[in-house]
C-alpha cells in the first residue's frame, strides 16, 4: 500500500471503506468532506454550517498530515445549489485565501438530502 492513510473517525470511512486523506510523499490527497457532525450524528441544518464543519474536518486531516490550508493546490466544490453556492463564496474565500489553489465547482445532487456541500483537497507538506 503506498501513502500513509489519515482517518477522522467519521462512519463514512468505515462504511465505504476509505480514508479522509491520503499521504504520498509531500501531497496530501483529502476524500470528498462533507458537513457530517459526529456530535449531532448527522447535518448541521445550514449550507454555511456544513461549509466551515467540512473545514475543520479538512484542516485536521492536513494538520494531522504535517501541513495546512496554505499549503492548498487545488479545491473541487460539489454544492446542490446555486443559491447555496452564493451563500458559501464568503466561506470558501476565507478558508482559501492564503493558498489561491485551482478550483473547480460542480453544482449537483450530493449523497443524502441532508448533505448539502462537499469539498476536496489537495495540499503539498512543505
Amino acid at each position: 500500500m503506498i501513502g500513509t492513510r489519515i482517518s477522522s473517525g467519521s462512519p463514512f470511512e468505515e462504511m465505504a471503506g476509505y480514508s479522509r486523506a491520503v499521504v504520498d510523499g509531500d501531497m496530501v490527497y483529502v476524500s470528498g468532506t462533507t458537513g457530517y457532525d459526529p456530535d449531532i450524528g448527522g447535518f448541521a441544518a445550514t449550507v454555511e454550517e456544513q461549509a466551515e464543519k467540512a473545514f475543520s474536518v479538512i484542516s485536521a486531516a492536513l494538520a494531522e498530515a504535517g501541513t495546512s490550508l496554505e499549503n492548498m493546490l487545488r479545491i473541487q466544490v460539489y454544492v446542490a445549489s446555486r443559491p447555496e453556492f452564493d451563500r458559501i463564496k464568503p466561506i470558501i474565500k476565507a478558508h482559501c485565501d492564503a493558498a489561491w489553489p485551482a478550483n473547480t465547482t460542480i453544482i449537483c445532487a450530493l449523497a443524502t438530502e441532508e448533505m448539502r456541500v462537499e469539498f476536496e483537497v489537495t495540499a503539498r507538506i512543505g
